[in-house]
């Protein structure tokens, strides 16, 4: 039988407790003690010190659970580069869905609708604001901040006006890069009480991909879901197929490997737009 590990932080007594009592730290048969000079969080984003415990310790594969580096390009590739199986999906998945803009790019590529928004990511409000107030981009206020890199709910802001674009790009921006380490923000146009509808999929990354049906997660609590209904009520037979079909050819395009959930923004008119990928 293959043995298991876990890794942990010893930074800070609650976070020491935390780990001590979780179930992947007491039912795992090792337990390796990262980084104690660091933070707790940048602990666990310490890509080099994890893979180096990896290799000493002859480590086979890596199931990178959810958050911190779990849908992290440069984390798979160190893992691959030391012959190290990462357990999810390919590292060109990674790049394609792992930045925001290259996936929403991705979609317009496959057809797949996509609400107005920026093609590419901001450093700065500024940024933000020269490209929301400039009028070919038809995208006015109020508009949603979200971070480029990451999920969760995590870094996302609404900007109802321009006088508060300031405040809600820099605290989405700083919760991005403290939680994924990158700051970036891509703008889009604020779709006002949309229902959101998301569906499952599982690839084997040769093209071929199967739906596992959907899901209404619209029930949140600062952008992360606390219910999620299957199948979604209320959608008509043709919309429900034209997301469970967008959900497949856009996964098909990428030679998906692995379980993976595309998300949809559904408006009060019935009609979806891609908003992102889980891995």
């Amino acid at each position: 039988m293959p043995g298991y590990c876990t890794l942990l932080t010893h930074r800070h007594f609650r976070f020491a407790i935390l780990d001590r009592f979780t179930q992947h730290r007491y039912k795992c048969d090792q337990a390796f003690e990262l980084d104690t000079s660091k933070s707790p969080v940048a602990q666990y984003l310490d890509i080099d010190k994890i893979v180096d415990i990896c290799v000493k310790n002859k480590v086979q594969a890596v199931h990178p659970g959810y958050g911190f580096l779990s849908e992290n390009e440069t984390f798979a590739k160190k893992l691959d580069n030391a012959g190290i199986i990462f357990v999810g999906p390919t590292v060109q998945n990674l790049q394609a869905f792992g930045d925001k803009t290259a996936a929403r790019n991705m979609a317009i590529a496959c057809n797949v609708p996509v609400v107005a928004g920026s093609h590419d990511a901001f450093a700065t409000a500024k940024e933000a604001s020269a490209w929301i107030n400039d009028p070919a981009n038809q995208c006015d206020y109020p508009v949603i901040v979200k971070a480029l890199m990451g999920g969760g709910g995590r870094g996302i802001r609404i900007v109802p006006t321009e006088k508060d674009l300031n405040a809600m790009f820099q605290q989405a921006s700083n919760e991005a890069a403290s939680a994924f380490g990158d700051g970036r923000c891509f703008v889009e146009k604020y779709v006002e009480k949309p229902r959101h509808v998301e569906v499952q999929c599982l690839g084997d990354g040769t093209g071929n991909v199967i739906h596992l049906w959907d899901r209404d997660c619209s029930v949140q609590r600062r952008h992360q879901k606390v219910v999620e209904l299957a199948p979604a009520e209320g959608l008509s037979e043709d919309g429900r197929n034209q997301i469970l079909n967008d959900a497949v050819r856009l996964l098909q395009n990428a030679n998906y490997r692995n379980a993976g959930t595309v998300e949809f923004l559904v408006d009060k008119n019935g009609k979806h737009y891609f908003m992102g990928m889980s891995r």
